[in-house]
């Protein structure tokens, strides 16, 4: 587990296009159907690490006419996803530049408290979590979902692939966050002070064609240009012939016929 004093606490990931792409894949349906059942017409939501906005967007749709807001630390993903807002006509939404630890709203603001993928990358997510019940009105309802990379599994079996993993957790957890974060959100979400914790799990699994190509083509690419790579540079941990190598696998990984890939996440619905 990352420390919660880490001296970093940088996104592993970058916002190079090939993670926008993985990104803006992301719906309520494949990314918060946990939380869907829960969106009430009139509520208002605070979607933290929004990114792209497409999550952001289809909450706004779910719960007209409350009022959604997005936050990211990226001013050019913001730009980004108010655009995307503006041209699909989803007009109870707005997106800004925001700080998980210091967010710029009032105490008891929102019904609702959303964070899909972001909690792992933080290396003090308690912090982050009294934050947001600090933002909730009482009785408000906390949705966090992160993936969990120690339970990662795919065929048919891969050297690269296993390079690849072990490297993954190296950066992430040399950025200060906790690449196993899945895992540890029920534990985090109480140490925070919620109440009323309902914990699930949920996959990710990509195997057809298409899957295999779209998902293995953006990870061949950023295992190369995005900033995952110049932090697996930067903290020694690789070098670019090695990760050319890890793109390569997930290149093989996309054109096997058997390529299967599964990727396990815990799901934290709280009360504050």
């Amino acid at each position: 587990m990352a420390s919660q004093s880490s001296a970093r606490d940088a996104y592993t990931h970058g916002h190079h296009a090939s993670v926008l792409r993985i990104h803006a894949w992301r719906t309520v349906e494949n990314s918060a159907a946990y939380l869907a059942p829960h969106l009430q017409a009139g509520a208002d939501v605070l979607d933290v690490g929004s990114g792209p906005g497409t999550i952001t967007l289809d909450l706004a749709r779910r719960v007209r006419p409350g009022r959604v807001h997005g936050i990211d630390a990226s001013a050019e993903v913001v730009a980004h996803a108010t655009g995307l807002a503006e041209s699909e006509g989803v007009r109870n939404v707005e997106f800004t530049v925001g700080d998980a630890y210091a967010l710029d709203e009032p105490d008891d603001r929102y019904d609702v408290v959303h964070a899909h993928q972001v909690l792992q990358h933080l290396a003090r997510p308690v912090d982050a979590l009294c934050e947001f019940r600090r933002v909730l009105k009482p009785g408000g309802l906390l949705a966090v979902r992160d993936v969990d990379y120690g339970g990662v599994i795919w065929s048919p079996d891969s050297a690269g692939l296993t390079r690849w993993l072990e490297l993954y957790h190296d950066v992430h957890e040399w950025n200060g966050g906790d690449p196993r974060a899945g895992r540890h959100l029920k534990r985090w979400v109480r140490e925070a002070g919620f109440g009323d914790i309902t914990a699930s799990g949920t996959t990710w699994v990509f195997a057809s064609a298409l899957e295999r190509e779209w998902w293995g083509g953006s990870w061949a690419e950023r295992a190369t240009e995005s900033q995952f790579a110049a932090h697996a540079i930067e903290s020694g941990h690789s070098n670019p012939e090695e990760l050319r190598a890890i793109a390569q696998a997930w290149r093989d990984w996309a054109a096997d016929a058997d390529g299967w890939l599964l990727m396990p996440h815990g799901e934290i619905l709280a009360r504050a």
